[in-house]
């Protein structure tokens, strides 16, 4: 099987225009358990792996937003600045597989992906995240509510590719959290992130693995605008935020498979949405 090793972005449009059926490959975390547990045989790989570009990252002030490339990986979101400026992203990034699975999983794949179960989409969710893509016919970016478009599915034109991921940097508090079988190193059976802006007084909240895109919770978010202050220095009645949970319960959509239940999952992530707009507040 060829694998075919562009070194600049301008190298890889037109190395995956000549190759559209090839597979792009980063970290290869997702895709060798298909190549090695489920038969997926390609005929052409390209590795990205050389491509100096998309494992840069940078921050505008100006903007206050901080742009990440696609093979950043997880490893660098733990710590440092990055760290500081997401620090809902580093929470996800941590709970990314083992250290050796963190050192080469990136957002990319993740977004390449696109499983409902990926730790770091709810993030980006509730974020807003911007998705700059390149392919033949240049750039185009794609807001993450337009970009995941079902189960392993995304709004990828044929050979394009992700290049960066934008996201705001947010004045207040922020936090993912999930639920799995086990404490560690382990697929989620159901996450959430929540953002809340204390200066704009607003909070997001996306839930993962309760169905077959990541969920933003919309409309418990416009109702706990309504019964809360969310600004900073507020306080918060314990039974907003149980009902906060109830709310975002209900906008689940999960499935019964072999990790879990729906009626487990809805629950859970009820639970995770409770306890995250608590934290937000302590």
């Amino acid at each position: 099987m060829p694998v075919l090793i562009p070194r600049s972005v301008d190298e890889l449009v037109e190395v995956f225009q000549e190759h559209p059926a090839a597979k792009l490959l980063a970290g290869g975390t997702d895709y060798m358990v298909e190549v090695n547990l489920h038969g997926r045989k390609p005929e052409i790989m390209i590795s990205l792996r050389q491509v100096k570009e998309l494992s840069e990252w940078s921050m505008r002030a100006s903007q206050s937003r901080i742009t990440i490339g696609a093979g950043v990986p997880y490893a660098d979101m733990e710590h440092g600045e990055i760290a500081r400026l997401v620090p809902a992203l580093a929470q996800a990034a941590r709970t990314v597989g083992s250290p050796q699975i963190r050192a080469a999983g990136t957002l990319g794949g993740n977004l390449g992906t696109c499983s409902p179960a990926g730790d770091s989409l709810p993030v980006l969710a509730a974020l807003d995240a911007t998705i700059h893509v390149i392919g033949p016919e240049g750039t185009r970016d794609i807001e993450f509510a337009d970009f995941m478009v079902g189960v392993k599915r995304n709004s990828l034109q044929p050979s394009e590719f992700v290049h960066s991921v934008s996201l705001p940097i947010i004045a207040g508090w922020q936090g993912y959290a999930k639920v799995g079988t086990r404490n560690a190193m382990v697929i989620s059976t159901a996450s959430a992130c929540l953002v809340r802006d204390s200066d704009e007084g607003i909070v997001t909240i996306a839930l993962g693995s309760v169905g077959p895109t990541i969920i933003r919770a919309h409309s418990a978010e416009a109702w706990l605008m309504k019964s809360a202050s969310l600004r900073a220095g507020a306080t918060l009645d314990p039974s907003v935020a149980e009902e906060f949970g109830r709310q975002v319960a209900l906008e689940s959509r999960p499935i019964d498979d072999h990790r879990s239940t729906a009626e487990y999952r809805r629950h859970a992530v009820g639970v995770l949405a409770q306890r995250l707009l608590t934290r937000s507040f302590s």
